[in-house]
């Protein structure tokens, strides 16, 4: 089978569901937005694979190329470029075209009113949708998509590179205490939630934790300066599976998080874990009191209350969380995720 990925912003677990295909022996084609600066990613493509530059190509280019390629699936990042939508609506008649999106419905205004003119303005693009989890499944069946036509786990976490870490928590003695952060410094992610929260309870109950946080953004040079809370800036994916070894508990404490791959990284990875309410990739990867706590989304007392009860546990407990995340992060793989995209989508 040919693949053509039509993408906006790449990243490195992506290429591990790639790999999978290409293994499979499926060629695959990718055409891509440039690198965001906030993430700034060093790809290494399979052989096997394509790479087109999306600048390089307009509307009419892109038809043509694709015509060359001649695909037999297409899928498609969202619905914002196009010209992606144009090189759909030209092959939806006779191969699957499919939709990802990693939005919640909400009901609001705008939400509502995609949904009543999503036969106008998707429809004539796709005839599938591939999402994240269940949040973004509802919100694919408001938008009209056929139950049938609708398939999970779009996102998947290159286990392999993150699980071989998890012995450093499951089997550790004594546990790190260490919390990470793992993501952007921008307000949406709740840092503003999460430094004050900690920096409380090490005044109010000190404590030999500290928190680790790898990232970068625009609120990056607001960073407090605190001794037990330490910036580690932005993080290459093997750079950071160093700095995770010496890691115990992971904190994501967004206020908008449509799904949150890291959280499912984390997971494989073993790690307890303390999330927002607003993070999707909960919905599958965290069990509330089991490998961790949900916190009431944009509640710096709820998040607070999370970490109090996170560095209470023992050792064992904590070795017990790790494990059930463990084997959470396990349940889906690359190899089942290229399997989802060619039987479930593309047959």
């Amino acid at each position: 089978m040919t693949i053509l990925f039509q993408y906006t912003e790449l990243a490195s677990y992506f290429l591990a569901g790639v790999r999978e295909l290409v293994q499979q022996g499926h060629a695959v084609h990718i055409v891509r937005w440039p690198v965001n600066k906030e993430a700034p990613f060093r790809f290494t493509f399979p052989e096997g694979v394509t790479v087109y530059e999306r600048q390089d190509y307009n509307t009419r280019q892109l038809v043509a190329l694709v015509r060359t390629i001649r695909p037999d699936l297409i899928i498609t990042s969202g619905w914002v470029d196009k010209g992606y939508l144009q090189v759909c609506r030209k092959f939806k008649e006779t191969i699957p075209t499919v939709m990802s999106m990693d939005n919640h419905w909400l009901g609001t205004a705008r939400q509502q009113v995609m949904r009543l003119a999503a036969p106008l303005l998707l429809h004539r693009f796709f005839t599938h949708a591939w999402v994240p989890g269940a949040p973004q499944k509802h919100y694919a069946l408001k938008l009209g998509f056929r139950p049938e036509r609708i398939a999970e786990g779009f996102y998947c976490a290159d286990v392999d590179h993150f699980s071989g870490a998890a012995p450093d928590r499951c089997e550790a003695s004594p546990f790190p205490r260490k919390l990470i952060y793992v993501g952007r410094y921008v307000h949406q992610k709740g840092l503003d939630l999460l430094f004050p929260a900690f920096m409380e309870l090490q005044k109010e109950t000190p404590n030999d934790w500290e928190l680790w946080c790898a990232g970068t953004g625009d609120l990056y040079d607001q960073r407090p300066t605190h001794p037990k809370i330490k910036h580690l800036g932005f993080l290459q994916p093997d750079e950071l599976k160093e700095t995770l070894k010496g890691a115990g508990v992971f904190v994501l404490p967004s206020r908008f998080e449509p799904w949150g791959v890291v959280v499912h990284e984390m997971a494989a990875a073993g790690f307890p874990m303390i999330c927002s309410s607003a993070v999707g990739a909960a919905t599958r990867f965290l069990e509330d009191g089991k490998n961790g706590y949900l916190f009431q989304n944009e509640s710096r007392a709820d998040l607070k209350q999370a970490l109090k009860r996170m560095m209470s546990l023992s050792d064992e407990e904590l070795r017990t969380m790790a494990r059930h995340s463990h084997k959470l992060g396990m349940s889906y793989t690359p190899k089942m995720w290229a399997e989802q995209a060619v039987r479930t989508i593309g047959q």
